[in-house]
């Protein structure tokens, strides 16, 4: 970006929030809030503090809400900024964009064939999850997004200044309402709440931005000068299908029941079967073609037949309602059947999604033959992409397990099959696997339904049991994967073999995926896939595609973030050949959070960091939190994530064809600084007085009372680190303004290969803009570390009451962090005053409304731990909560 546009892009963002800022004082006017308006005037947009305890609350709201304005502005004017730039220089000039793909790709030699081959061999799974790192209520995200759409319609200039001032009437009213309804979650949201939140996505903004990113594929692949025909039938689209965890995870998460699971299966299938209910009502209102205008072919008119003989009356009065118009009384057919369906009436419903789509694809037979080619493309294709895309189901429901619980389970299966035996916990590695593997053979359960085995083992069977039964009636189209957490050896995945045995389930109807976070999981990977896919129960079920979940961010937890960013990496690669060794392939299922400190980032980026050839044509990967929000809550937005995660799944996967490695002396370089960066990780977490320091110099205590998600902060609810979730770890981390979960030990890496290997750091700093892997890492890192601050380190360090313990924690990250800026600044050619100014300009945007918000933080804990952390003081803890979701909203992270 130019230096003129970047100021062009910083003007209009201050301009509106000019705009918004007036909207704001003129409600706190008509509230009566004087004051508030008055120290806006003062400050430049932030209040002043103000010592009355209820008066703080109002003027913590007031912030909170002055800076999620200000995000909704920056990402209207980065949407429409983008739109100028395509304007003048074409979609190939936004970086990741399916413009940008089809150029790099023509430019590396791909045919159009080649590319209409990796196109249709795409599937992209995003996977919603509810993990506590929404700090906004549902309702407030609700006012956002009419916000969002107020701030796109004040870019039409045609308005009259009457329709402007309606406009502006409006946004007041969406901002009285906001600041009237709090933003605090008083009570914990239910997984119903979670569920239906997730739901809205799903039905509401994904079929609609998957229309549009349908279009802008199209046009960018005439664009580049292929053949408009190519793209006519959905056959050879990337699939975008979707997945969620919201009612299948239960890993420390005790609420999510068996119940739970069923009442969500059958959610999502209903609420599927209405989505295209309402579109195919809606093609029906549209297609009112004539016979007598429009030659009829004979096998449509055979399948009309067809379809009304076997509906009976019903298919009778649906012709007779429409004479002289086939089209229409095809859909008319169509849509009995699927009313059939929704009742559960297998005999006149459709058996599957399969059956519907073939209607479908006789009814643009139809068309294409009497020369309706516009019309199939414009009104019948985004109905068969929306089947293609959600099926029956909407969403497949994964179902996540720790191993730890999983193995009481089956403690309690052998303890009443064989009260005899040892308790399972008490055996050797080698006798379980003995065990399982003698107990695979057999299709003799442990006992009979109904029995009860224990409290673990019976939620787990439950839940399968749920399952088959869903499957038994409906398919199996909305089950994903069973997915086991913190997978450490084969047996962690040979048992859940045994579950599904108990169950009913047959071997192979669903992936049995292993889930590796740790970095000593990560590296002892290879291994354990190389067992497990040798394994008879594997090989036995042929199969083609092997799932394999990859964490972010227990990874980065347990050996900070460069040494988890290279073991994935490196895991990855040697996956890969694990998976070639058996003819196979591996679909990785990333593991990612909002922050930069779990995995997010911008997707192409992050696509463009994998390894060569790890990335062949599959992947999912988790969408947490608040990032959906801040991805796909707003129509346009939304269109332009799926875009940049879709474009570079298959520019990466087209690289996979080509093969094109990294030379083994970056590999070297990357290895020694990652080494030396996670032992420095590791001298800080694991000096005796971190735990200490960490507790009292962060609002870990805070966050662990928040009422930002249903699912608990511990997993078992016990006080160590290991236990700690890593997202209020994150959280707590970033909040204190340290966010060292995002760059510490990238300073002493840096360093120590500079001084010890100084021609491997010439050939890293030499390629760390050629590299994709290495300056992905960069440009993350050094974002994490501007968003650090020393000054608010300091400050939150004086919460530390023990002075050695302040000290000896303090001084080591204040190296750290001098050293890192160091550098990282030594990398690049320019200084990033120049090369981050957008960031910098961001950050200063904030800075008085934050800073005032960390003044308020640090006397309330204060004052809430002086009085008593564990009493029930309600109001404090009110407050710590709404600072506390405040200071989530001007810093944009949370966990």
């Amino acid at each position: 970006m130019s230096e003129l546009s970047q100021q062009l892009l910083f003007e209009k963002i201050r301009k509106d929030m000019d705009f918004l800022t007036e909207r704001f004082k003129n409600v706190l006017i008509n509230l009566g809030e004087h004051e508030l308006v008055k120290s806006f005037e003062i400050r430049g947009g932030v209040p002043d503090l103000l010592s009355s305890k209820s008066e703080e609350s109002k003027h913590i709201q007031t912030l909170s809400i002055y800076l999620q304005l200000m995000n909704l502005v920056e990402e209207n004017a980065a949407v429409q900024f983008r739109r100028k730039i395509v304007d003048h220089n074409g979609a190939s000039s936004i970086r990741g964009s399916w413009g940008e793909t089809f150029q790099r790709l023509k430019a590396d030699g791909f045919s159009e064939k080649e590319l209409l081959n990796v196109l249709k061999s795409t599937e992209i799974t995003p996977v919603l999850t509810a993990h506590p790192t929404e700090a906004k209520r549902i309702s407030v995200l609700e006012i956002h997004r009419d916000l969002y759409l107020k701030l796109v319609q004040l870019e039409n200039s045609s308005f009259s200044r009457t329709e402007f001032k309606g406009i502006e009437r409006e946004i007041e009213t969406l901002i009285e309402r906001w600041w009237r309804t709090g933003e605090v979650y008083l009570e914990k949201p239910t997984i119903q709440s979670e569920r239906n939140n997730v739901l809205h996505y799903f039905t509401k903004v994904f079929p609609k931005a998957l229309a549009k990113h349908d279009e802008q594929l199209k046009n960018s692949w005439i664009e580049a000068g292929f053949d408009k025909h190519a793209l006519q039938n959905p056959d050879n689209f990337p699939i975008l299908s979707f997945g969620s965890w919201v009612g299948g995870d239960r890993d420390g998460h005790p609420y999510v029941s068996a119940e739970i699971t069923a009442e969500t299966l059958l959610l999502h299938r209903k609420s599927a079967l209405e989505l295209i209910e309402k579109q195919i009502r809606e093609l029906a209102s549209k297609i009112s073609f004539s016979s007598i205008r429009n030659p009829l072919p004979s096998y449509f008119e055979e399948e009309i037949k067809a379809m009304e003989g076997f509906l009976g009356e019903e298919g009778s009065h649906a012709v007779q309602r429409n004479p002289f118009e086939p089209w229409r009384q095809f859909i008319n057919l169509v849509l009995i059947k699927l009313k059939h369906t929704k009742e559960q009436n297998s005999e006149k419903g459709f058996q599957n999604v399969n059956e519907l789509n073939n209607k479908l694809k006789i009814m643009r037979e139809s068309l294409i033959s009497i020369g309706a080619q516009g019309i199939a493309e414009t009104l019948l294709f985004p109905i068969e992409r929306q089947l293609q895309c959600f099926g029956f189901h909407l969403a497949k429901l994964d179902i996540r397990q720790n191993s730890a619980f999983h193995d009481k389970a089956l403690e309690q299966l052998i303890q009443h099959a064989y009260p005899q035996e040892a308790p399972y916990s008490q055996w050797s590695e080698e006798k379980k696997t003995e065990f399982l593997n003698r107990e695979l053979k057999t299709n003799r359960p442990f006992g009979v339904v109904g029995t009860s085995y224990g409290e673990e083992a019976d939620k787990v069977l439950n839940c399968y049991r749920v399952v088959k039964h869903h499957c038994d009636i409906f398919g199996k189209d909305g089950i994903g994967s069973f997915i086991v957490s913190m997978t450490r050896g084969l047996n962690d995945l040979l048992t859940v073999y045994l579950f599904m045995r108990e169950a009913g389930i047959k071997y192979g109807d669903f992936p049995v995926v292993p889930l590796f976070e740790t970095i000593d999981d990560l590296q002892s990977s290879p291994d354990i896939m190389e067992a497990y896919l040798a394994h008879p129960v594997h090989q036995n079920q042929g199969v083609a595609v092997q799932e394999i979940m990859l964490g972010y961010s227990d990874s980065n937890k347990d050996g900070g973030i460069v040494a988890s960013r290279w073991n994935i990496n490196q895991t990855e690669q040697a996956l890969s050949q694990v998976a070639k060794k058996h003819g196979i392939r591996f679909k990785y299922f990333h593991g990612i959070g909002g922050t930069i400190s779990r995995g997010g980032g911008k997707y192409h980026r992050f696509l463009e960091s994998m390894p060569v050839g790890s990335l062949t044509g599959e992947i999912k990967l988790t969408v947490q939190g608040e990032t959906i929000a801040q991805q796909f809550a707003n129509l346009l937005n939304a269109v332009y994530n799926l875009e940049m995660l879709i474009s570079g799944t298959v520019l990466q996967t087209a690289k996979a064809i080509k093969g094109e490695q990294v030379a083994a002396e970056k590999l070297k370089a990357f290895e020694h600084l990652a080494g030396a960066a996670q032992a420095q990780y590791k001298n800080l977490i694991q000096h005796p007085d971190f735990i200490k320091f960490y507790a009292e110099a962060t609002p870990i205590d805070v966050l662990e009372l928040s009422k930002i998600g249903s699912r608990p902060a511990r997993r078992t609810g016990t006080r160590t680190l290991a236990d700690l979730r890593a997202i209020p770890w994150v959280f707590s981390w970033t909040q204190s303004r340290f966010n060292l979960t995002g760059w510490f030990g990238m300073g002493t890496g840096l360093h120590t290969l500079r001084t010890e290997k100084p021609e491997l750091y010439s050939l890293l700093r030499e390629n760390h803009d050629s590299w994709p892997f290495f300056r992905y890492v960069l440009i993350q890192l050094e974002t994490n570390v501007l968003n650090a601050n020393e000054k608010w380190m300091k400050i939150y360090a004086s919460l530390v009451k023990d002075e050695a313990v302040r000290n000896n924690i303090l001084n080591i990250i204040e190296a750290e962090y001098k050293l890192c800026l160091d550098e990282l600044e030594m990398m690049f050619k320019n200084p990033r005053s120049i090369r981050r100014a957008s960031l910098l300009d961001t950050l200063g945007r904030r800075t008085e409304a934050v800073e005032t918000l960390h003044h308020y933080q640090i006397s309330n804990l204060q004052t809430w731990r002086a009085e008593n952390p564990n009493g029930d003081n309600q109001e404090i803890i009110t407050r710590l909560l709404q600072i506390t979701t405040a200071l989530a909203n001007g810093l944009k992270n949370t966990g």
